[in-house]
């Protein structure tokens, strides 16, 4: 088969990001190209092969060497064209397999199986290797990335923002901490459920009918078969391996995609130019636009969220796949085959990422500067917070409202939040009276001060860092 000029495939994962993304496509097409779709369902035959030749007290290690190099060197392109004639696709497999195998061990394949014997194990054989050994590295190193930022930015004040707006102060390694908290964990969970795919040999209706014309123990063979590829069996099949095992990976591997959508829309929103706190590495030879030559676009943030938005909500077709009527039909025939996109743009967007946070830089003067402007129209005003609080702590139980007051005098005066709270001694008293009950040093400056009021977020940062950096080790 001819080699297809990329500039004419269809889909942009095989042409604009198998170019741009050259490494990571090329380890995808291992475990999910077509090519990699044969070869499983090969190996799975093979397994198959092996199985019997086991019950039969019949195997030996050159036999199945021999069987295995006939897995590995099947011609994609001879199993299509077989296809053009039988017009199924496992039966075209069969045919070219039973060509390539020692004839000894020709009328074995395919043995009291169902093409979805093949297909179902073959697929969980794919996207198993696929998480494994591509889609958990690019997570970890992203995850690892993540910590040594929150790690390192750990101390660095930056204002907290809730509805858009200027809330509480906190630290970027504590806005950082949220990521490695919330991706971590999800980490671990898709590593969990990868290791939980499962295969079968129960047959047509999953009922055993034709293993059991072969063996006394059909459970056994399929077991033995299993073992070959280190599948476990669906716990009850139909001719379909239960579904809930593949759905309840792609649906933690698309809360880990709304997570790296989550973080990648955040750090767009930074480099904006009225924030302005962090930039993405921009080359010396880059380009921000075609017609503004001073631009420096978030463009891989904005490129991350896009795949996001491209692939997220295929996450429903693989639901609808949950449905078959009785013991199978083939509604999830053409549906499924896109369970290998999906898998491509999650990764994808994964490691570029990566590279984003990898290559970010924070600008921790612009953080400072603007968490010294905080509070809307009243400089310092993100403390009148612990201010309100303080004050209640003093006995004041209409604390929120002094306070408020006081906010209101500050904007229509133009003073800053701590001018006008040192303008009224009385409540200033109480409330540094307070911070020196809980042992904070220099009360009186506390509140001229935004980046003082910080809460635990420097603590956090480092120990959720340090928690999911012993946790990727497992991965």
């Amino acid at each position: 088969m001819e080699p297809r000029n990329i500039f004419l495939n269809i889909s942009p994962i095989d042409h604009r990001y198998s170019v741009s993304e050259s490494a990571l496509f090329e380890q995808l097409t291992e475990y999910i190209s077509e090519e990699a779709s044969i070869k499983a369902c090969a190996a799975a035959e093979i397994a198959l092969v092996k199985a019997h030749l086991a019950v039969r007290g019949r195997s030996d290690a050159a036999l199945e060497a021999k069987l295995d190099s006939a897995a590995e060197n099947i011609d994609p392109a001879a199993v299509y064209a077989e296809e053009e004639k039988t017009r199924h696709n496992i039966r075209a497999l069969v045919n070219v397999l039973k060509t390539l195998v020692p004839a000894e061990a020709a009328p074995l394949v395919h043995l009291g199986a169902t093409s979805v014997d093949i297909l179902d194990t073959a697929l969980s054989l794919r996207v198993r290797g696929c998480v494994k050994d591509v889609i958990l590295p690019i997570l970890r190193e992203l995850e690892l990335e993540l910590c040594r930022l929150a790690e390192s930015e750990a101390e660095t004040p930056e204002v907290g923002r809730t509805h858009g707006q200027h809330a509480v102060p906190i630290t970027f390694g504590f806005a950082m901490s949220e990521y490695v908290s919330r991706l971590g964990k999800s980490i671990l969970e898709i590593q969990r459920l990868a290791g939980n795919l499962r295969g079968k040999l129960a047959g047509a209706v999953g009922a055993y009918n034709a293993a059991s014309m072969i063996v006394r123990d059909p459970e056994a063979l399929e077991r033995k078969y299993l073992g070959f590829l280190g599948l476990e069996p669906s716990e009850h099949s139909t001719q379909l391996v239960e579904p809930e095992y593949l759905l309840r990976l792609l649906l933690e591997i698309n809360a880990a995609f709304g997570i790296i959508a989550n973080l990648a829309d955040d750090l767009r929103n930074l480099q904006r130019s009225e924030i302005g706190e962090v930039q993405e590495y921009f080359s010396a030879a880059q380009v921000g636009s075609s017609t503004m030559p001073q631009k420096r676009n978030p463009w891989n943030s904005e490129h991350v969220k896009s795949l996001w938005k491209a692939f997220s909500p295929r996450i429903i077709s693989f639901y609808m796949d949950q449905i078959s009527e009785h013991q199978r039909d083939l509604t999830n025939s053409a549906s499924q085959r896109f369970v290998a996109d999906y898998l491509a743009g999650f990764t994808l967007a994964a490691g570029r990422m990566k590279s984003v946070v990898s290559g970010l830089t924070p600008d921790r003067e612009r953080m400072a500067e603007n968490l010294s402007q905080a509070g809307g129209k009243v400089k310092g005003g993100v403390l009148a917070e612990p201010a309100y609080i303080l004050l209640a702590e003093a006995g004041v139980s209409d604390g929120h409202e002094v306070i408020r007051t006081i906010t209101l005098e500050a904007e229509q005066k133009s003073l800053s939040f701590y001018e006008a709270l040192k303008s009224k001694p009385d409540v200033f008293a109480k409330i540094t009276g307070q911070l020196e009950k809980l042992g904070i040093p220099d009360p009186a400056a506390f509140f001229a001060h935004p980046e003082r009021y910080r809460g635990i977020a420097a603590e956090k940062a480092v120990s959720l860092a340090r928690k999911y950096r012993n946790l990727m080790a497992t991965v």
